[in-house]
């Protein structure tokens, strides 16, 4: 079966990890607009959410697809750092750059986000991502 996505990706991109920001369309479709006004060059997961057989790590020069609220590939960005930090040590510096700071709203928003997506402690440990976009994708 096609996957509709990879009509229009460009060759390079075809094998690429596929994602979308958030847990709705609408989240999704808020926070990539965020990486393409070039507000937000992070992003961060609850550690436990990569495994082998699920959402793989990011890696450091690996380039992945990001998708629009509808699934549809548009943008891509490469990953410039990775590290764990406790989301208790989540600072004003990587809030701002998510493109969701100030730390407080930060907090507020991704403490909702974790209790909604498989539950939350001030010491869970969370994948912390920075990237750089690439290209933005035609939709």
């Amino acid at each position: 079966m096609i996957d509709e996505r990879m009509i229009n990706l460009p060759e390079q991109y075809r094998d690429a990890v596929m994602f979308a920001f958030g847990d709705t369309p609408e989240l999704a479709d808020q926070l990539l607009a965020l990486v393409l006004q070039g507000h937000k060059t992070a992003t961060c997961a609850a550690l436990t959410s990569f495994s082998d057989e699920g959402e793989p790590m990011p890696v450091v020069g690996r380039r992945d697809v990001v998708l629009d609220g509808q699934g549809r590939p548009a943008a891509v960005i490469e990953t410039i750092a990775v590290a764990v930090r406790r989301f208790d040590e989540i600072d004003d510096a990587f809030a701002e750059d998510e493109g969701e700071g100030p730390l407080s709203e930060w907090r507020k928003g991704h403490e909702a986000y974790f209790r909604r997506n498989g539950g939350f402690s001030p010491d869970m440990e969370l994948l912390c991502e920075h990237f750089r976009l690439v290209e933005v994708l035609k939709r």
